[in-house]
């Protein structure tokens, strides 16, 4: 399965599997998995609960290990892209820092790279006025609502200017008008950056309107079920949700999706270091 046409994978995933080991016995969580995503492509993840769309996401993040199969991003194993700080995570929990403003949040990766301080004080103001959060730098994330903490995460994991940028159901705690508002905006922050987006979601309708193509998956073990184009007019805005095209894409993932069997398990999400852990590595949100 390719990227979009004419665009370079950034990441590529050839024959993967995950297995998880556990009180003697074993879970296939994911099975025969072959994907590329291209340079700049809005990617979502989408199958019943329990099928490994998060596991899918965290394999290409390297916070998990395949059972069998490789994952490559920009050309070179995922591990390695991970230790060259080449993506950021955004996940659920915004897994902010209380005790430091929203600014010094966003600093942290690159004060744990090394960067000087001149350097990642404009790097992290231009990355808060990305995200429309420039006024906010000196507040405190308490002080802040849900969707602003999570755009302070968003502002934090493209600190370093990564490749690829992970997003696990990063809206999906949210109100729906606030999670509309943040689909908007992911947008826009996509548009100007041009960073690859891979976007875990449990929503038909959030994953067509964000996406340029939607990964439907099977039951667990999870499996590549269908990808389907979403060839939509950006800017997307509410005219998009009244759009004819619109709708018939969101019926088109249910029943790919209702093809695809449903069931539920634990294996989604599993394993692997916590957000805590992570947000603290550098890069992450």
């Amino acid at each position: 399965m390719t990227g979009e046409a004419g665009a370079p994978a950034v990441v590529r995933i050839a024959s993967v599997e995950k297995r998880f080991e556990a009180g003697g016995g074993g879970t296939v969580a994911l099975a025969g998995i072959d994907l590329d995503i291209g340079r700049g492509e809005f990617v979502s993840l989408i199958g019943p609960s329990g099928c490994g769309k998060s596991t899918l996401l965290r394999l290409i993040g390297d916070l998990i290990a395949p059972s069998a199969g490789t994952v490559e991003v920009n050309g070179k194993a995922a591990h390695a892209a991970r230790l060259g700080r080449e993506y950021g995570i955004v996940f659920q929990a915004p897994v902010l820092f209380e005790w430091r403003t929203v600014e010094d949040n966003v600093k942290l990766p690159l004060e744990l790279m090394g960067m000087g301080r001149p350097d990642r004080e404009r790097r992290a103001r231009a990355m808060l006025e990305l995200v429309e959060l420039g006024e906010f730098a000196r507040h405190h994330p308490y002080q802040l609502s849900g969707g602003m903490q999570q755009r302070v995460a968003i502002a934090r994991a493209l600190a370093l200017e990564p490749a690829i940028l992970l997003m696990d159901e990063p809206f999906g705690a949210l109100d729906e008008m606030t999670r509309e508002r943040m689909n908007s905006e992911v947008l826009r922050i996509w548009r100007q950056t041009g960073t690859t987006i891979v976007f875990v979601t449990h929503s038909i309708p959030e994953a067509v309107f964000l996406s340029t193509r939607v990964v439907v998956m099977s039951a667990r073990p999870g499996r590549i079920t269908r990808l389907v184009e979403v060839p939509l007019a950006h800017p997307r805005n509410d005219e998009t949700r009244e759009d004819p095209t619109y709708f018939r894409l969101v019926t088109e993932v249910r029943e790919a999706l209702r093809g695809g069997g449903g069931g539920s398990d634990a294996t989604d999400g599993v394993d692997g270091p916590s957000p805590e852990r992570l947000a603290a590595e550098g890069g992450i949100g």
